[in-house]
């Protein structure tokens, strides 16, 4: 038989025990945004296509990593990307060159009777978040001329400050951030098309 005491310790048990159970805080999703400033098209105007993207393993993950210390980090877990990073980078890339370049031939996947005259890798190698404070976005990127093969490589190195402690001013300075590496995309295919120029249009498929 249960005594005084012992019923009194299973109640507390069992009330911790059913808090914890409880219902936790939903996850919110955040995705990155196109940011950047219209700018003049291109002379003619040629497909281009955001080939291959590749983040850090520390943060190729659905989870924010949030730098806390120099040599420490958390993932949150109910704070997440709506989207594979690598995806939501290509997506706000193309987003972006479309404004810079003036051209809505900008593709992030391989379309029908699409025929990319620029393609562009994007490896990144820093993608640091610290809440309140400021994101920074290290990337070396390569533009193919597949028409002429000539290649252009460069690397961007972007600080933004974070204009809020939420998880959405976060992902909003890493768009503005992503903006900054978009701009020097487009300038190396500006510089190449102006030393490789095209005969028009119709020089590759649009789609």
């Amino acid at each position: 038989m249960m005594t005084r005491g012992g019923a009194m310790l299973f109640s507390i048990c069992l009330a911790m025990t059913m808090a914890a159970c409880g219902p936790t805080a939903p996850s919110r999703f955040y995705t990155l945004g196109s940011t950047a400033t219209p700018g003049a098209p291109l002379a003619n105007p040629s497909p281009i296509m955001i080939g291959s993207v590749s983040v850090p393993a520390s943060v190729d993950q659905p989870q924010f990593v949030v730098q806390v210390a120099p040599n420490r980090v958390e993932v949150d877990e109910f704070n997440r990307w709506a989207a594979p990073l690598t995806d939501s980078i290509a997506r706000a890339v193309a987003g972006n060159l479309a404004l810079q370049l003036g051209t809505p031939q900008v593709a992030t996947v391989q379309l029908p009777n699409f025929t990319p005259v620029y393609m562009v890798t994007i490896e990144v190698q820093r993608f640091d978040s610290i809440r309140g404070e400021a994101v920074f976005e290290d990337a070396v990127l390569v533009v193919r001329d597949n028409t002429s093969g000539a290649t252009r490589s460069g690397r961007t190195s972007a600080r933004e400050t974070v204009q809020g402690k939420d998880f959405e001013a976060l992902a909003a300075a890493h768009s503005r951030a992503l903006a900054t590496l978009s701009g020097d995309i487009a300038g190396a295919i500006r510089a190449e098309a102006s030393e490789n120029p095209k005969l028009g249009p119709q020089a590759a498929n649009g789609p």
